[in-house]
């Protein structure tokens, strides 16, 4: 049975395996990627390289290995079998991976992507990690226990009243037509918007340091938020979908999805994208 105290113990054990994944299969490969190493998956936005494929097999293989009986959802196992995402919805230990969120800014030899692992049971995600190796910054959360940065505590704190919240939005080209009118409500007086730098990762943890007041997000899928979203709560922020509901890794989420540092901007940013 899985537990705070069991998916503690395993906790060193997967950052090591993170770090090992990004040391033998990601970062050889950045800055250093040959034309034939990509490719796109659903157009020129949507990437993937050689070390995408090859982080999440090692990944998968690694992580089942020190859980026995657990599976993984990774982004690119659910690109070739859609089916491999019903496995959020059942009864075992699931590992949701990212290998590389930000794979447009590693192939622009940019240091803005970071690797996401994220432990489930059930629905509920219990721990996560989220690796920038080119950062080198390992931002780590275990439910009611806490956020670390580097092993240092993160409180994502409150913004300063009446200060400008900043905030990070889906991209609008990425973005449905009632998406956009959802977002556009964001672009008031006291906030200031922006599109996500690339990796959604990235952005819950300036969330949970502080840096980062709130995303308003428009896509669901697990592997981009699942990780992120625990740590945020974990620093003391708070997470809501556009119906006021938490978001279910599993799907069917009503978006916007809005993270934030406090819970009052949390329900600022939804009430906004929600139009009341």
């Amino acid at each position: 049975m899985l537990d705070e105290r069991s998916v503690g113990s395993l906790a060193g054990t997967v950052e090591e395996i993170i770090r090992h994944a990004a040391a033998a299969e990601i970062m050889p490969r950045f800055r250093k990627l040959a034309a034939d190493q990509v490719a796109e998956k659903r157009g020129p936005h949507d990437l993937v390289t050689i070390a995408d494929r090859s982080a999440e097999e090692y990944l998968s293989a690694a992580l089942t290995d020190i859980l026995p009986g657990s599976v993984v959802v990774g982004e690119e196992a659910v690109h070739a079998d859609p089916g491999v995402y019903d496995a959020l919805r059942g009864d075992v230990a699931v590992w949701i991976i990212d290998p590389i969120d930000g794979t447009r800014p590693f192939v622009q030899g940019e240091a803005g992507f970071c690797t996401l692992v994220a432990l489930a049971h059930r629905g509920e995600v219990l721990a996560s990690w989220t690796y920038a190796p080119a950062l080198g910054e390992m931002a780590t959360a275990i439910r009611g226990r806490g956020a670390r940065l580097n092993g240092t505590p993160l409180q994502s704190g409150s913004p300063t009243p009446g200060a400008t919240l900043e905030v990070a939005t889906s991209h609008p080209d990425y973005t449905t037509p009632e998406q956009k009118r959802s977002l556009l409500r964001l672009k008031v007086d006291g906030m200031n918007t922006r599109p996500c730098a690339g990796s959604a990762g990235l952005e819950y943890v300036a969330i949970a340091r502080g840096d980062l007041d709130a995303t308003a997000f428009c896509w669901e899928n697990a592997w981009d938020h699942a990780a992120g979203l625990l740590l945020v709560t974990e620093a003391g922020g708070a997470q809501t979908t556009v119906s006021g509901r938490p978001f279910r890794i599993e799907g069917g989420n009503e978006l916007p999805l809005a993270a934030a540092r406090d819970a009052d901007t949390a329900a600022r940013v939804r009430k906004l994208l929600a139009g009341v």
